[in-house]
């Protein structure tokens, strides 16, 4: 029985032996481990935070960029109603209907230079020189009276 215990005693001096090896092993590798995930929340950590930064910012950017629309949007609207900015879009739109007339149409561009020749010459006399002048002094009524006593009298 001297040899069992004595085998007995060796045998659970290698098991405690092991068994000291192996729950030095597994704390090494419990605190590697721990090591290791330590690391990841940090990297984790700084990636939240780079991401909340950079969409604070695209947030801030867009916000902007929505106030830049609307101003812009409001500023063509503006432009847009411009007293003139309509007559002058109509007047190139005329413009161009006549260029295209006076080349497709051959007979056009002598009846059309006539014709503008008169409308300057009726602009001129309508809103430059004696006529407004007197037009802005004398009532529209009289003179409308006086134009038809004078046609009154002419016919007679």
């Amino acid at each position: 029985m001297n040899d069992f215990i004595v085998g007995l005693i060796v045998g659970l001096a290698v098991a405690v032996v092991l068994a000291v090896a192996l729950l030095s092993k597994a704390a090494s590798a419990k605190k590697q481990a721990k090591a290791e995930v330590e690391k990841y929340k940090r990297m984790l950590q700084d990636r939240m935070e780079l991401e909340s930064d950079g969409l604070t910012k695209l947030k801030g950017e867009v916000e902007e960029l929505k106030k830049q629309n609307e101003n812009l949007r409001i500023s063509l609207n503006t432009m847009s109603q411009k007293p003139g900015r309509k007559e002058m879009q109509r007047l190139d739109v005329y413009q161009t209907a006549a260029e295209r007339l006076s080349i497709n149409s051959p007979g056009f561009a002598p009846v059309w230079q006539a014709a503008l020749k008169e409308s300057e010459a009726e602009f001129r006399k309508t809103f430059l020189g004696l006529n407004p002048y007197l037009r802005k002094h004398i009532s529209t009524k009289t003179s409308d009276a006086v134009l038809i006593e004078n046609d009154d009298e002419g016919s007679l």
